[in-house]
């Protein structure tokens, strides 16, 4: 994989014999076994380690480019430990030649013996992204068994106790070690035996339904309101109502006995209700007859003070006789309402038409039920062919078929945090092509970096992706490929990495899958330069990269 240089040197050495080399890098500080000794003359001045990075000083030694920066951070002048020299800033250039040669060394796998794979060193990482005997964390969440890549199918479908299996009663995809709790707490078709001790094991989700018809469950007599209290299994209701015909209809004469005894007597209490009302009345008339007696008997001043609180005392009485009558009056209507049972006979009736029309009703529902599921299915096949026709159509009109792909990224904020906190690590752009009948390729951007450019830069990969044609074209592809990050203020400015495709790398060959594995470069460019507002690179949150596929010598099917 490529890597950028980081932009801090770019003011600081002299950018002679700095032309861009294949992009290749590999990772500092590992304990790499080459295949052949390690010359000399590839090893730092400073550290002693596999050059990385090389740069040439004015004295004609090389050095890291970490450990030249720090010399310089150690010393206000730096002095060559090996002739003790000082070494001019302005003296020291990238060291290109020497890179190639040391990204060309062969080094083993680190999983050798069991992995006897021999790389060059600046594939080392990539290969390692591939190896069989490369241990890695298992992809289930939760599980943090660590496997080797050649085991992780197996372990995934297998063994590991976070993979998903559907519940083989209600087909939900459940995490494997939750799925007894699943069974017996959630899963509604999960089957229960009937609680009341019959024979028959229910779906969880049908138990209440069934306990509405289960024959093995205790009913109260429906003569219960005439004195039967007999609990009976629904199952024999029917017998036990044949068995106790004859007592149930002594019950019910029994009933209307008691109802025909209790009418006669409250027939009786509104007869004596109505001669009390009678002899109020004719209180009351009495009363009134006395008043304009009164009141012809003191006619003048002097007996007004008497006849004023004779008055009163009438008027009291009068009162209280006329609430007593009010009151009378309600209680008789009041029994009179009890006695009459017609109203509620045709209200029984009301209620049975109701409950018929009702059960009619259930039935058409149930039908109508059926139907809408069966059109809501159907709808939802329909909608689905249409989103999937619709991103075809999107994805048709926005493909490029001359080897150049202008990929515009928003939301550029949002989508790096996702990628910061893990959720969306990478982003793939629409697919582009050299031709009509090309190849088919997409860039892949990881917005918080990956591998050595992890958390400090965006990494932006180039990928071919299987074709329709991919039987009539070459292989592997060798094409040359730029990768830009486009200046958006009219100056050109761009930052761009170029490399040729190693046709002996995977990442080229004819695709197996629906895709190769990604090349490019993982230090495309460092966030302090990206987010920099001095720089025109993002503009309302979005910035455009740019992929450009050299054409020349590809032959046009």
């Amino acid at each position: 994989m490529a890597c950028d240089e980081p932009t801090a040197l770019s003011g600081l050495f002299s950018r002679q014999n700095s032309s861009s080399t294949s992009s290749l890098d590999f990772e500092p500080g590992a304990d790499y076994r080459f295949v052949e000794s390690l010359e000399e003359h590839y090893k730092c001045t400073y550290c002693h380690r596999v050059l990385r990075n090389p740069h040439q000083t004015g004295c004609g030694h090389r050095f890291c480019q970490q450990c030249i920066l720090a010399l310089r951070e150690l010393n206000e002048v730096p002095t060559c430990p090996v002739d003790k020299e000082t070494i001019k800033m302005h003296e020291v250039f990238k060291d290109n030649c020497c890179k190639r040669e040391v990204l060309n060394l062969h080094v083993f796998c680190k999983n050798f013996p069991d992995c006897n794979s021999k790389v060059i060193l600046g594939r080392y990482q990539e290969h390692l992204l591939q190896c069989l005997f490369e241990s890695m964390q298992c992809t289930n969440d939760g599980c943090q068994d660590q496997i080797l890549r050649k085991d992780l199918k197996e372990h995934l479908s297998q063994h590991c106790k976070f993979r998903e299996e559907r519940c083989q009663y209600c087909k939900t995809y459940v995490v494997l070690i939750n799925i007894k709790n699943h069974e017996k707490n959630d899963c509604p078709d999960y089957p229960v035996p009937c609680l009341q001790n019959c024979s028959q094991i229910i779906l969880k989700k049908e138990i209440e339904k069934h306990h509405a018809v289960c024959p093995e469950a205790e009913v109260d007599c429906p003569y219960k309101q005439y004195g039967c209290h007999v609990k009976v299994k629904r199952g024999k209701l029917a017998e036990h109502e044949n068995s106790a015909l004859r007592e149930h209809m002594l019950q019910i004469l029994d009933k209307n006995s008691r109802l025909e005894e209790q009418i006669s007597d409250l027939y009786k209490s509104l007869e004596c209700k109505e001669i009390k009302i009678q002899q109020l009345a004719d209180a009351i008339k009495k009363c009134e007859k006395e008043f304009r007696q009164y009141t012809q008997l003191f006619g003048n001043n002097s007996n007004l003070m008497v006849s004023t609180q004779a008055l009163a005392s009438h008027l009291d009485k009068s009162a209280r006789l006329e609430s007593q009558v009010k009151q009378l009056i309600q209680m008789a209507n009041q029994q009179q309402s009890k006695l009459d049972l017609r109203p509620l006979l045709d209200t029984i009736e009301n209620v049975k038409k109701k409950i018929a029309l009702m059960e009619t009703y259930d039935q058409r529902l149930v039908v109508l039920e059926n139907q809408s599921s069966k059109h809501d299915l159907q709808i939802n096949i329909h909608k689905a062919q249409i989103n999937k026709n619709e991103e075809r159509f999107k994805l048709l009109e926005g493909t490029c078929y001359n080897g150049k792909l202008i990929w515009k990224i928003t939301d550029y904020k949002m989508k790096k945090k996702e990628a910061v906190e893990g959720r969306v690590l990478s982003i793939a752009s629409q697919p582009f092509y050299t031709s009509r009948c090309g190849y088919r390729l997409c860039a892949r951007a990881y917005l918080n970096g990956d591998g050595s450019g992890k958390g400090t830069h965006i990494s932006l990969y180039f990928v071919v992706m299987r074709g329709e044609f991919d039987s009539l074209l070459l292989w592997p592809f060798k094409q040359k490929v730029t990768l830009m990050l486009l200046d958006q203020s009219g100056k050109k400015n761009h930052i761009v990495e170029v490399f040729r495709a190693d046709p002996n790398s995977s990442s080229f060959k004819r695709p197996d899958g629906e895709m190769n594995i990604a090349s490019g470069c993982p230090r495309f460019v460092p966030h302090t330069v990206l987010e920099n507002t001095k720089n025109t690179y993002i503009r309302d949150d979005t910035l455009f990269l740019k992929v450009v596929v050299d054409l020349t010598d590809l032959e046009e099917l």
